[in-house]
C-alpha cells in the first residue's frame, strides 16, 4: 500500500495527499497492537539492567568467545551491504530511466511484493533442504547477481519487460537471503536471552541502511548508473567471504 499504491495515487493527488493517506493507514496497526494481549512469558522477565543487557552479552560472548562473536556480528553487518546501496537507489534509478510514477508503482512496488513473496517461500525451502548456513552462502550470491542486473538494465534503458525481470530477480534473491538472514541470526540467540540478542542483531542488520546508504546519491552521481551498480556488486563480497570463513571455522569444529 505503502509502495505500489502510493506511486500510483502520487500521479493523480498531490504528495502531501498521499502521504496523510498513508499515515491514516498506520491506524490499522495501533489498533490491532492495542486489540493484542500480552504473550505469556515463561519465567520471570528480567528487572535489572544487568539482568537484560549485561548477562545477554555476557552470555553471548562467553558462548561463542570473543574473536567468533565479533566475527559474526561484522558478518551481520555486512552480509547486506550491497543489496542495500542498490536498493537506496532504485526508485530514484527507475525515474532517471524515464518510468513514470504509474509504472514504477504496478511493476517495481506491485510486482516486486509478489516476488518478494514467492521469494520468501522459495528461501524457506531452501533452508529446510540445505540447511541455514548454505542457504545464507546460495542467498548472499543470488543478492550479488541481481544487483548486476540493475547494471545491465541501465545499459538496456526503459525497457518494461525488463525491468519486470530485474524487479522479480531482485525480489525473489532478496528474499531469499533475508529469510536465510534471519534464522541465522535467530539461531545466534539463547533462548533465554533472545530478546535482547535478536534485537542487537538485527540492529546491526540496520545499520548499512542508515549509515553506508547514506551518500550512494553522491556514489550513483559521480560514476553513473552502470559502474554504481557493479560497485554495489562489488560491496557484497567482505559478506560472502567472512560467510565462507565461518562455514570452514565451523566445519573444522565439527571435525
Amino acid at each position: 500500500i505503502s509502495g505500489g499504491l502510493a506511486f500510483m495515487l502520487a500521479d493523480s493527488l498531490s504528495w502531501p495527499t498521499v502521504y496523510t493517506l498513508m499515515a491514516g493507514m498506520m491506524t490499522v496497526g495501533i489498533v490491532a497492537t492495542l486489540a493484542a494481549r500480552e504473550p505469556r512469558i515463561d519465567g520471570a522477565p528480567p528487572r535489572t539492567f544487568n539482568d537484560s543487557v549485561v548477562l545477554p552479552l555476557q552470555e553471548f560472548f562467553g558462548r561463542k568467545g570473543v574473536l567468533s562473536a565479533l566475527t559474526v556480528l561484522t558478518f551481520i553487518l555486512l552480509y547486506k551491504v550491497g543489496d542495500t546501496m542498490a536498493g537506496a537507489m532504485a526508485t530514484p534509478f527507475y525515474k532517471a530511466l524515464g518510468f513514470s510514477n504509474l509504472e514504477i508503482g504496478a511493476i517495481a512496488k506491485t510486482f516486486g511484493l509478489a516476488s518478494a513473496l514467492v521469494g520468501g517461500f522459495i528461501g524457506g525451502a531452501v533452508i529446510l533442504k540445505m540447511g541455514i548456513n548454505r542457504a545464507l552462502l546460495l542467498g548472499g550470491i543470488l543478492q550479488a547477481a541481481s544487483t548486476a542486473a540493475f547494471a545491465a538494465l541501465a545499459i538496456i534503458g526503459p525497457s518494461k519487460l525488463a525491468l519486470g525481470f530485474v524487479i522479480a530477480f531482485e525480489d525473489i534473491t532478496g528474499a531469499m537471503g533475508t529469510a536465510a538472514f534471519t534464522a541465522f541470526m535467530a539461531a545466534q540467540t539463547n533462548k533465554r536471552f533472545t530478546a535482547f540478542q535478536y534485537a542487537i542483531l538485527t540492529s546491526l542488520m540496520g545499520v548499512p541502511r542508515t549509515f553506508i546508504a547514506a551518500p550512494t546519491g553522491i556514489w550513483a552521481e559521480n560514476l553513473g548508473w552502470a559502474p554504481f551498480f557493479l560497485f554495489c556488486t562489488v560491496a557484497a563480497a567482505p559478506g560472502l567471504l567472512l560467510l565462507l570463513f565461518l562455514l570452514r571455522k565451523q566445519r573444522s569444529t565439527a571435525a
